[in-house]
Order: C-alpha cells, then structure tokens, then sequence
C-alpha cells in the first residue's frame, strides 16, 4: 500500500512538472513571436519610404567610352543592389544604326525582359532621347516628335514598365512653349493611355527647368497618366560657357513638381568626407518627396567625375538610405 501511494505520489509530481514545463515552453514560444514581431516592425520604420532603382545614365561612360555591353545592364544592377531598372534609349546604339527599326525594337524588348527576369529585377521605366522637340511652337514637327515617341511607349508596355521619361525641348519664349508642351503631351498621353503608359517629364535644361511653368504645363494637361520626373539636380535653366547663368531654386522647384510626379530621379555629383552631396542638401530635398506622399521608385543617377561610375553609384544609394533615417 505503502508502495501504491509511493508510485501514485511520484506519477502526480511527473504530472504537475510536465504541466510546469509545458507552461513554461508555451510562454517562452509566445516571447520569441512577441520578440520577432518586435524586430519585424523596427526593421520595418527602419526602411526607407522609397524603393531604389538605378539610373543607366550613371553607367553611360562605360557603355559608351569603355565598350560595356547595355545588355548587362540588370545584372550591374542587381550586383550593386538595386530592384529597379530605368532604361536609357540612347545608349543601345544596336537600336539606334538600325533607324529603329520593329525588328530592333523588338530585339531591345526580348533581351531586355530575359536579362531583367534572369536577375529579378523590376523594369521601372525608359528615358527617351533624340526623337523631336515635343515643345516645339511647328505643329508638323510636334506631331512627328510625338509619333516617334510611339514605339518606345509600346517598348515599355511590353517590357512591363510604368512610364516613359521624356523631353520639352523647343519655343523659348514661356507663352508658346506652354502651348505647344500642353499640346504634345497630351497627344503622346492620349497615345500612351491605350497602353497603361504613363508620360512623365524630367526637368532637364531649358524652360522645363523651371518648376513654375513646368507644373503649370502640367496642371493644364490634366491627365491621369501624364506627370512630372523631379530630378535633383537640373534646374539649370540657362547656360553659357562660363556655366549656369540662370539657376532656379532646387528645392523650390522641387516642391512645385511634386504633386505631379510620377517618378523620382537622385542626381549627385560630387561627395563630402561624411558621404554627403556637396551641393544638394540631401535629407531637405527627401523630406520634400516624403512630404508629398511619393512612395515609388527613385531612381539613382550619378553624374559627377570625383569618383568612378559603381563608387558614385554605391555613395549616391548610401546616402539616400542613411538620409532617409533622418526624416520626420
């Protein structure tokens, strides 16, 4: 008897230890999701309110002076890390000697989407260059700007791009080069909407470089599809050779295109001993975009000479990230 209650005594200490130890385990398992959770959710604050895509612009002296294939463009990409692509039109001069023709188009397309699939990688979108002045005050040459810029909308539509970057190149006086800018974009718009292509423009040189009239051009517009680029950096509205003869206020300018972006270009040039641009005031400019509720791609756009083309690109995708950190 002695022995049964001996034994039933031990069976019920096992019990009540196991019930113990379950107990334990179930809370320390409940901790471990409450800790990961935790760290999920700092992680989170700590990234960036952008996605980064690179610029092929920021590659242009080694596609275009050291031979490197265009092609390779997603996997330079990827290695330096990146997600998204921005395609630069005139450096696939494959394209170009072949006078654009639907063959080279479509070569350009195939190519491009293997290599962006290969690295998975994100086609964002394609900058146009040298296909006629969409701002030009002559109708005939507006209408074949906008018409060359067809096959580059259908490009983007089969690569899987959002947008087109484009140009308002042409009048020089302000009256007639917001007619004619109005005018031509929404022709291209019109064109591109068919496709789910957005027209965006990137203030670079010229009267589009100056934020006032470039927003007025598009509050006139008035299309869903069509929009701005605010890139950092061009706002040189004239030049000489002496330099920048008429400068419009970066951040101004800025603020002014923001309602109206579509895409975002990070332009640098040269860099501080902390990593920090030397002319643009980086964390100013980010808050600016922040502010304006812009949660897409910026594209990376190094343009400067003091350091190699992969150095400045890392020391431009650096300082974005890091400036980021410091936003309200």
């Amino acid at each position: 008897m002695k022995v049964n209650n001996f034994l039933s005594q031990s069976i019920k200490c096992v019990l009540i230890l196991l019930v113990f130890s379950l107990a334990s385990c179930k809370d320390a398992a409940k901790k471990t999701e409450e800790i990961k959770e935790e760290i999920a959710t700092t992680t989170a604050d700590q990234k960036p309110f952008f996605k980064l895509s690179l610029a092929q612009w920021s590659l242009h002296r080694a596609i275009r002076n050291d031979g490197v294939d265009p092609y390779t463009f997603a996997a330079k990409a990827k290695e330096l890390g990146f997600s998204g692509l921005e395609y630069v039109s005139g450096l696939y001069d494959d394209v170009k000697k072949a006078d654009y023709s639907e063959e080279a188009m479509a070569n350009f397309v195939a190519k491009s989407n293997a290599e962006a699939k290969k690295h998975g990688m994100t086609n964002v979108l394609i900058m146009i260059d040298g296909q006629g002045n969409l701002a030009t005050a002559n109708d005939s040459e507006r209408k074949k700007a906008v018409e060359n810029h067809y096959k580059w909308v259908e490009a983007a539509a089969a690569m899987g791009c959002h947008a087109i970057r484009v140009n308002l190149s042409g009048a020089q006086e302000d009256k007639v080069w917001i007619a004619s800018s109005v005018d031509g974009l929404k022709q291209l718009g019109t064109y591109a909407k068919e496709y789910n292509i957005k027209v965006t423009v990137e203030n670079h040189g010229g009267l589009s470089s100056n934020g006032a009239l470039l927003s007025e051009v598009m509050r006139q517009v008035n299309m869903d599809n069509v929009g701005t680029l605010p890139d950092f950096g061009n706002f040189c509205i004239k030049r000489s050779k002496d330099g920048c003869e008429d400068m419009y206020d970066i951040y101004k300018g800025v603020a002014e295109l923001m309602p109206y972006a579509k895409a975002v270009s990070a332009k640098s040039y040269a860099f501080d001993a902390d990593g920090n641009e030397e002319t643009i005031d980086y964390e100013r400019i980010l808050q600016i975009v922040k502010d304006a509720g812009y949660t897409g791609f910026i594209g990376v756009e190094y343009e400067g000479s003091q350091k190699g083309e992969e150095e400045g690109i890392i020391a431009t995708r650096d300082l974005l990230v890091n400036a980021s950190k410091n936003l309200k």
